[in-house]
């Protein structure tokens, strides 16, 4: 086993203030690996912007501006982090959810579609899946 010692002492975390965290399955249990670059990106800047409740307000082209990525792959990351079970969006309210008991796998991840959460969202020119752009045709 390896022996810990703090090396800066006088600068040890502590929460002041705000409150997020990610726990240390995030990495050792392959949700981390499970996700691409974008996603894993959103997902950190989610965790940093929630609540104790994983809670966020931001707009998405809050979210675009700061984190420089396009509505494409904002869209992209954030409909692949609702997949594969880690958020949940209901068009204004973001919620970073307790881990699974496993990464959802690519397989699962093809056949899962994100079911649209209940509130309206305020990013209607941004259907939210496959699933929404052949339902709002078939209208």
């Amino acid at each position: 086993m390896i022996s810990k010692k703090i090396l800066k002492p006088e600068r040890v975390r502590r929460i002041n203030g705000g409150f997020s965290f990610i726990p240390h399955q995030f990495v050792t249990d392959g949700f981390m690996a499970s996700l691409n670059q974008k996603e894993n990106l959103l997902y950190l800047f989610l965790v940093l912007a929630s609540d104790r409740y994983g809670l966020s307000y931001y707009a998405y082209d809050s979210i675009c501006t700061l984190l420089q990525l396009t509505l494409e792959e904002y869209t992209a990351a954030r409909n692949g982090l609702i997949a594969k079970d880690l958020i949940d969006f209901n068009g204004t309210l973001y919620q970073v959810l307790e881990l699974p008991a496993k990464p959802v796998t690519i397989t699962q991840k093809e056949k899962m579609i994100p079911e649209k959460s209940s509130g309206k969202s305020n990013e209607s020119s941004t259907p939210s899946s496959l699933k929404d752009i052949f339902s709002n045709m078939a209208k």
